[in-house]
Parts: structure tokens; sequence; C-alpha cells
């Protein structure tokens, strides 16, 4: 299972923390960041955070990086204008 979620994470130093955050409490998923374009406002100027698993608990993971003040929904397919 993959999920992609998007966040307003766009330094790298920060995207590290979190991935370190993550992955300890999360070990047996692999999750990384593709930071992106940020000349938009949040959503459409945002990074994308992929986890890949065999179960991963998307709302937990949601909920613990808005609990650390990130912005961070699903990726939706949509287009912004």
């Amino acid at each position: 299972m993959v999920q992609e979620l998007i966040t307003n994470v766009k330094l790298e130093g920060h995207s590290e923390e979190i991935l370190h955050f993550l992955k300890n409490g999360y070990p047996t998923l692999k999750i990384n960041f593709d930071l992106e374009d940020f000349n938009r406002p949040y959503p459409c100027g945002h990074s994308i955070l992929r986890i890949e698993g065999g179960c991963i608990d998307t709302v937990a993971i949601i909920r613990q990086l808005r609990s650390k003040g990130i912005k961070c929904d699903l990726l939706d397919d949509k287009i912004c204008v």
C-alpha cells in the first residue's frame, strides 16, 4: 500500500526531523519526502510525504504531524490554478 500526503514542509532539515520522528514511530514503513516548489500557497505549493508499507494508519500519522504544527492532508487529484 502507498499513501501520499501533501504538507507545508519546505526545508530539507525540517523534512529530515519529520522523517526521523515518523521512522521511530513506524519502523516497518518506508517513508520519504519530495520537496516541491512553494511559489503558491498551500495546498497548491506543497511537499509530498510518501509512505509505503503493509498497514498504514494514515489518520494517526496526519494527527501526529498536525500536532507538531504541520499542515498535512491526503493528496487529492486536483488542479491548482
